[in-house]
């Protein structure tokens, strides 16, 4: 079963902030957020998930987000989950539309995302997220 993918709805919501209305669009991170091809992305890594019961996948673009911020700035998945919860920027980056006070995913997924993934395609992501980041500075 492939990931469900969140899209933006473009809602409000009076009781939780939307991170477009609280972030500086101009950030690094949201430029680089809309220049990659998160649907290509979707397509390639949703291909290795097989139809089993057992726990909905996590979306593509989270877990990628991840995988791109983990080795961007070097961290940890603890450090990365910790500071997923504090940064906006991460949670744009990684397609939530409202700020999450709390982790949406388990720590224990982005060791079990990067096993299904392989070391392949990981290597991939990262040279296409570095391209992108080189293109638009």
């Amino acid at each position: 079963m492939r990931p469900k993918e969140r899209r933006g709805t473009g809602q409000t919501d009076l009781l939780r902030s939307r991170l477009d209305a609280i972030i500086d669009m101009g950030h690094p991170l949201v430029k680089l957020a809309g220049t990659i091809d998160w649907s290509f992305l979707e397509q390639r890594f949703g291909a290795v998930y097989e139809d089993k019961p057992g726990r909905p996948p996590l979306p593509t673009r989270l877990m990628a987000g991840l995988a791109i911020l983990k080795h961007t700035y070097d961290l940890s998945d603890e450090v990365l989950c910790e500071r997923w919860v504090e940064n906006p920027y991460y949670q744009f980056f990684c397609g939530e539309e409202f700020f999450q006070h709390r982790l949406v995913f388990d720590r224990s997924s982005l060791t079990r995302w990067r096993q299904r993934m392989g070391e392949e395609k990981l290597q991939a992501l990262l040279q296409e997220s570095l391209s992108v980041a080189t293109k638009t500075e």
